[in-house]
Formats: C-alpha cells, sequence, structure tokens
C-alpha cells in the first residue's frame, strides 16, 4: 500500500512537470497567435465605433462586459464614463493597466474595409467625423487581448490586477476624473502602472521605452485680443485687433528663441486665429488659441509667464483694452515620467523575450499624456511605446521624403494588423508577468 501511494505520488509529479513545460514553451506568443482572429474583429468593431471624450457610452460598456465574462469585479462610471476591473489572485503586488477610449474628431479617409463613418456633435455643438487617429482602438483590444491571456493562465502569477478604461486622453481630462473619483481609494492602489502608445514612426513587430522623461506639459490659452472696431477704410480711428493679433503672434516666438535656455525644449504654437466678418470692417476682438509644450515645471512657469507679459506689453504699445488671457487648468497635462528602476526592470524582460533587436530607446517627445498623473500621484509608472508602421513603409521612408509616414492624428493613420496587436500584447503580459511572478 505504501509503495502504491508513492508511485502514485511520483506519477502526479512528472504529470505536473509535463503539463508546465508543455505550456511554458506556448505561453504567451502562441496563446496570443491563437487569440488573434477574434481580436482582430474587436478591433474592427472598435475602430468603425469610435466616440468622443467623456461620450464613450457604448465603449464603456463594451469593455465592462469584457471584463466580467473573465471574473473581474467591475465598477462602472468612475470618472464620468470610466471603467475598473479588479480580480484577486492571490498575495503579491498590484499591477493597474490602463487603456484609453476616446477618439478625436477627425473625417477618416483610411479606405479601409472597416473604417468609420461615425458622425456626432462636439463640445461646441458641432456635427463632425470622428476616427481612431490615434490607436486608441488598438490600445482597447491590446487590453483585453492581456486581460483574456493573464485570467487564462492564472497559476503562472499570483497577485492582484486593476484593469482600467479611462476617457477623455485626448483633452487630458479623463485620468484627473478618474484619480478624483476614488480610483486610489476606493479600489486597490497599484503599486506598479504600465499602459502602452501607438507609435506612427516604428516599424510593427517592434517596441520602444524611455527611462525617465517621455512626453511633455500640455497647456491650452485662449486668448481674446481686443481692439476698437470701425470701417476698414479709416483705420487711424479704431485700433485694430488684427494688426496687434499679428504682433502677439510674432512676440510669442521669441518666448523660445530668445527667452528659454537653448537645451530646454519648448514649444508655442498658435493653433487658431479668429476674427473680423467683412473685408472692409475693422472687428472690435480676434481670438487665438495657443498649445505650449514643455518639458519641465520649471520651464513652463517661465513661458506661461512670459506669453502673458508680452501680450499684455503688445495691448499697451497699441493703446488697446487689456485682453483677456484664459489657461485652461482644465485640460492642462503634466509631463510624463516613466519611473527609471521599473523601466529598466522591464526592459530587461523585452529584451530577453521579444528580442534585443525588437527593443529600442525612444526619446522624449512633445506630445501629451495623462497616463503621467498615476505616476504623479506617487506610483511607479511605464509607458512603452509600440511601432506600427508596416516594415517596408518604415524602410521606404529612410530612403525618401516622398514615403513620409502618415502620424498620428492623422486622417490617414491606421497601425499594421495584427503584428501590431500581437507584439503589444505579448510585451504588455510579460510586463505583468514579471511583475506578479511568484
Amino acid at each position: 500500500m505504501f509503495m502504491f501511494k508513492h508511485l502514485f505520488f511520483v506519477f502526479i509529479l512528472v504529470q505536473m512537470f509535463y503539463t508546465s513545460s508543455s505550456s511554458s514553451q506556448e505561453f504567451p506568443k502562441d496563446l496570443t497567435a491563437r487569440h488573434t482572429p477574434e481580436l482582430m474583429k474587436f478591433y474592427e468593431y472598435l475602430h468603425a465605433n469610435p466616440e468622443l471624450s467623456f461620450q464613450e457610452f457604448k465603449t464603456a460598456s463594451v469593455l465592462s462586459s469584457e471584463l466580467k465574462k473573465l471574473g473581474f469585479e467591475v465598477k462602472e462610471k468612475i470618472g464620468r464614463t470610466g471603467v475598473v476591473g479588479v480580480f484577486y489572485n492571490g498575495k503579491g503586488p498590484t499591477v493597474l493597466v490602463r487603456t484609453d477610449m476616446d477618439a478625436l474628431p477627425i473625417l477618416e479617409n483610411t479606405k479601409l474595409p472597416y473604417a468609420s463613418k461615425t458622425v456626432a456633435r462636439n463640445d461646441k455643438g458641432l456635427d463632425t467625423g470622428i476616427m481612431h487617429a490615434c490607436g486608441h482602438d488598438l490600445h482597447m483590444t491590446n487590453w483585453v487581448g492581456t486581460a483574456r491571456i493573464l485570467i487564462s493562465t492564472k497559476n503562472n502569477w499570483s497577485g492582484t490586477l486593476v484593469f482600467i478604461a479611462q476617457p477623455a486622453e485626448e483633452i487630458g481630462a479623463g485620468a484627473k476624473a478618474m484619480l478624483d473619483d476614488g480610483l486610489f481609494r476606493d479600489f486597490p492602489k497599484p503599486d506598479f502602472c504600465i499602459a502602452l502608445h501607438c507609435d506612427a514612426a516604428r516599424p510593427a513587430g517592434t517596441i520602444a521605452v524611455c527611462e525617465g522623461i517621455a512626453c511633455a506639459n500640455v497647456d491650452s490659452i485662449d486668448i481674446i485680443v481686443k481692439g476698437k472696431g470701425g470701417h476698414g477704410a479709416a483705420p487711424h480711428t479704431t485700433i485694430d485687433p488684427i494688426v496687434l493679433a499679428a504682433r502677439i503672434i510674432l512676440d510669442l516666438q521669441t518666448v523660445v528663441s530668445r527667452e528659454v535656455n537653448p537645451l530646454d525644449p519648448a514649444v508655442v504654437t498658435v493653433g487658431s486665429i479668429h476674427g473680423g466678418t467683412k473685408h472692409n470692417i475693422i472687428p472690435s476682438e480676434v481670438r487665438l488659441q495657443i498649445t505650449v509644450r514643455t518639458l519641465k515645471d520649471d520651464v513652463r512657469k517661465q513661458v506661461l509667464a512670459g506669453i502673458e507679459r508680452l501680450t499684455k506689453a503688445a495691448a499697451i504699445g497699441a493703446n488697446a483694452p487689456d485682453p483677456e488671457i484664459l489657461i485652461r487648468s482644465n485640460e492642462y497635462t503634466p509631463s510624463l515620467s516613466n519611473d527609471i528602476p521599473l523601466t529598466q526592470r522591464l526592459r530587461k524582460v523585452w529584451e530577453d523575450k521579444l528580442g534585443k533587436d525588437a527593443v529600442s530607446t525612444s526619446v522624449a517627445v512633445m506630445w501629451g499624456e495623462d497616463f503621467s498623473r498615476y505616476g504623479r500621484a506617487g506610483v511607479p509608472s511605464c509607458m512603452l511605446f509600440l511601432g506600427t508602421v508596416p516594415k517596408k513603409k518604415y524602410e521606404a521612408s529612410l530612403i525618401t521624403k516622398n514615403a513620409s509616414l502618415p502620424s498620428l492624428h492623422s486622417e490617414y493613420y491606421h497601425p499594421e494588423m495584427p503584428a501590431s496587436l500581437e507584439t503589444g500584447i505579448n510585451a504588455t503580459v510579460y510586463a505583468v508577468l514579471e511583475l506578479l511572478k511568484k
């Protein structure tokens, strides 16, 4: 009897070894490939049905349903339209995986068979075409695929998953809304936060990581330049706000070129100027919309102060009324800084699992990303950048300028699928497994 029990125990151990060995050979790349056909259908649905910032009602419902099927405890309407799913799997760290959901007010021109034909009303009450021109549809599909693989192989890790679907990244407001609504108070506070973002300048099948500062501070400023309207044939009886606005636009360029240290990146761009109604009428005001990008917080303060000073000085010089200057604090996005120890740790894993040739070093860029707020709330965070360009197109772009690549936020942008998706899922799964390894 003792011999029988002993042999039975040995048999069980051998069986467990071979089962474990077999699953490790296929995990997770083969699992990703197995899920790809179904995930591609999911991606095409998301691409064809985009929603604007804080209007992601259907999208949130779909993502919430996916998490519930997998056994997550799910709560909706966190930060207006955000979704939070929690999955407990024994003792260990808590890892937050974030996706963003919103699309852009752009009329799509990709000619894809599943291209968006959606039209919606924007915050100004105007109808506009909508498109996932920043890759959030891929981000969401990656998020769902990662969740499916992690839950199906939960014996390989231990800890807690917090999967969040965040609204309104495109206007820099979603992360703040979720944090203000109790994300780190009412749910398990993560030990680590990870996310990815599409890169329109790198080949599919690769990723890039940046240690430290990765994305810029973003500020939006509205300026109303005031004057005194009148007849276009009698400018001497007026204070022309169009001429004054032109002077301000030129003066603002000196903030970066003559006031900021040349070694500190900064951008001041006037993206919109509106004034006047007719050829022969000098208007009473002109409206400017400005975006400001900086990497350092002290440079941000310097640039914002310079814009205000130069604008007011130009008005004084023209004997014009004081301009109205509004720095839109609700649209401010703080710079994103990847936690260096965490990023170095994950980079080693990605180089080992994906191959060193597939992992490169990215430099800081001047776009904004409100994933930064989770790191600024005290949680070590890392965002990787996912190559999405067909390799032949990427190689051609290195040779000739005529083969330039569509950028993010372009009506022509779309990622190379399914290569981009599979690389993103593998990278995200490997990162979570590293952080939650037994």
